[in-house]
Order: structure tokens, then sequence, then C-alpha cells
């Protein structure tokens, strides 16, 4: 049993099952958009975009890599002034 408003209120959502979905979908005509035309080249591109300029920047920056003064850097002579 159940209550009346909880009952109305399962009316009210337009609940559609998946059969339904998918034959309304199937029906309708699917013209490629934005998205279907250049999705994977804007990817690609923007990928390739990415990758340059990391490239770049750890190039012409000069950044060094892996900078540990461990075996450079000797202890200085203790002063017992």
């Amino acid at each position: 049993m159940m209550f009346p408003l909880a009952r109305n209120a399962l009316r009210s959502f337009k609940i559609r099952s998946i059969r339904q979905i998918r034959a309304r979908q199937s029906h309708r005509k699917h013209s490629p958009d934005f998205h279907d035309k250049y999705g994977n080249t804007l990817l690609a591109s923007g990928i390739t975009f990415c990758v340059v300029a990391w490239i770049f920047a750890t190039i012409q920056i000069g950044i060094k890599w892996n900078l540990s003064p461990v075996g450079r850097v000797t202890p200085k002579e203790w002063n017992d002034d």
C-alpha cells in the first residue's frame, strides 16, 4: 500500500523504459555536428601543442634535472674563534 503523496509523485515523473528511449533515439536522424566532424582532429592537435610546448620549455629554458648537491658540496673547515 502506497501513500497517496508518494503515488502522485511517482505518477508525475515521466519514467520511460530503456527500450522506449532507444526506439525514440533510433528514429531520429543523426546529422554530424561539430564534435563529430572535428573532435578527433582537435584532440590530436591539442595534445601535439602541449607536447611541443613542454619540449620547447625543457630544451630552451635550460632546466637541469636532478639537481642534487651530493658529491659537489664540501664542508668548510670549522672556525674555533
